[in-house]
């Protein structure tokens, strides 16, 4: 842990993600070899790329990225979770319903952790993606089940009093002094340990009929780590080189295609959940062994953030490789329709995209800077004639779909649903609510960015730059 007299909130994020990691490679050894894994093929990258490699970040960042994902019972509990992360610089961005994302029975909505401004992201991006159970959906629920929940969730303290005290003095004050510091993470990293308690048998499967995702909410007496992610990369040299080593992989890699023009927006994979031990208690009061699968290692590559021009038309897209899915006999491998459907939507090179308007960048005046210029030019000429570099920024959040895809992948059955019955609705506003804080929306924080930089061009170059927001 850092020497100096007062930690950073930044320089705690850096620690509890790694601590995290220990306690999480302790647990399930298969994540050890993942990341293992994961850093040779981003050696390799780095070898066969040079500085291109960096593009989407530094490699030191890339290297001790990580994203965890959390699952909770409550809006109590979701609340307290914000309060803790807080203390790490961790601020609530996106809001994810799940519910409607797959065919299978995946009863919660997320947001997502982290840090939001670009040089704490530098610093340390660790996330967390968080999950509450909407158990009060009828699509999923009856009120019977709700009530067993609700009461087995009410009884149960996932985060003590000291450490919420403790981290809500920390995110007020910005700083914590090495005693406490230590405190907290002590207090944080335990509180999402896999726990030795055991499980109610009859009520854990109850719930697994319904939900393995809701079971691993609420037919436990705590919360964990579900997965703890690295970034790679090359995603699929990876899957391969896991499957080579005789780790079963899910079928298919999430979110967008390989292809030959810019990775955008997110990709993600995962080895399949492994059987861990756990201790049951049954009906008759006797406690026995058995086992869980709920826990798997997923991995993922991050690309260029979407504009919301963009992001409608990756939808589009992903509907389109739907139909051609669906109409394409058996077996047909859904990369390579998505790669065609890639190909006749989306510009093959960074420039384009962002000249279009369909991907976040940032705009650096060229080095050496131009002779002055006066009064305006267009953002398009300014970028072809070289005077302003276009830099990706990179996607810092999650896909509904994709998550979904792999919390489906990784279960043993679909569960059970009744469409017939009315979800309960849940959006941004009301998750903030739940939280009482601001739930950032991600395409807001990534405009603000490309803003900046535009107007820092501005002041340089002593021109209008035009044609800005028709290019969005």
């Amino acid at each position: 842990m850092p020497t100096t007299t007062k930690l950073q909130l930044w320089e705690l994020r850096a620690e509890f993600a790694l601590r995290l990691a220990t306690l999480y490679g302790n647990e399930v050894p298969a994540y050890n070899t993942l990341v293992d894994v994961s850093r040779e093929v981003n050696e390799d990258f780095i070898r066969r790329n040079g500085q291109d490699a960096e593009r989407l970040g530094s490699v030191q960042r890339v290297t001790a990225e990580r994203h965890g994902a959390i699952r909770v019972g409550s809006h109590r509990e979701l609340a307290q979770v914000a309060r803790i992360f807080a203390a790490f610089g961790m601020h609530p961005v996106g809001f994810y319903d799940l519910r409607d994302a797959s065919k299978s029975s995946v009863p919660v909505v997320s947001t997502a952790f982290r840090p939001i401004d670009p040089e704490e992201l530098a610093r340390n991006p660790f996330r967390v993606f968080t999950s509450m159970l909407a158990h009060d959906d009828r699509r999923f629920f009856d009120e019977e089940t709700q009530q067993h929940l609700e009461t087995f969730i009410g009884a149960r303290t996932l985060f003590s009093d000291e450490l919420l005290e403790l981290a809500d003095r920390t995110a007020r004050e910005g700083e914590l002094d090495q005693h406490d510091a230590e405190r907290l993470l002590e207090l944080a990293t335990s509180a999402f340990k896999l726990s030795a308690a055991p499980v109610d048998h009859d009520w854990y499967f109850k719930l697994e009929g319904i939900s393995a995702v809701a079971a691993d909410i609420g037919g436990v007496p705590s919360t964990h780590i579900n997965h703890l992610t690295p970034r790679v990369l090359d995603i699929d040299d990876l899957y391969a080189r896991m499957e080579a080593r005789g780790i079963t992989m899910i079928d298919e890699i999430q979110g967008p295609p390989n292809w030959e023009g810019p990775d955008i927006l997110l990709r993600q994979t995962s080895f399949r959940a492994l059987a861990e031990e756990r201790s049951f208690r049954y009906a008759d009061g006797e406690v026995r062994p058995g086992s869980l699968r709920v826990r798997f290692g997923e991995v993922e590559q991050r690309g260029i953030a979407l504009t919301e021009t963009g992001r409608n038309l990756y939808d589009r897209m992903v509907a389109e490789v739907d139909s051609w899915l669906a109409a394409s006999p058996a077996g047909t491998p859904r990369a390579e329709i998505a790669e065609q459907v890639w190909r006749r939507n989306l510009p093959s090179t960074e420039q384009e995209l962002a000249l279009q308007g369909l991907a976040h960048f940032t705009y650096r005046v060229a080095d050496p800077a131009p002779a002055p210029r006066t009064g305006s030019a267009s953002l398009r000429n300014l970028v072809e004639t070289g005077v302003l570099v276009p830099e990706p920024i990179v996607y810092e959040d999650f896909l509904p779909r994709s998550a979904a895809g792999i919390f489906q992948s990784n279960l043993t059955d679909d569960g059970c649903r009744d469409d017939g019955q009315i979800g309960t609705p849940y959006d941004i506003d009301r998750l903030s609510d739940v939280l009482g804080r601001r739930i950032f929306d991600p395409n807001e924080l990534y405009s603000a960015q490309r803003s900046a930089s535009l107007a820092e061009a501005q002041r340089i170059l002593g021109i209008t730059i035009t044609d800005i927001q028709s290019n969005l």
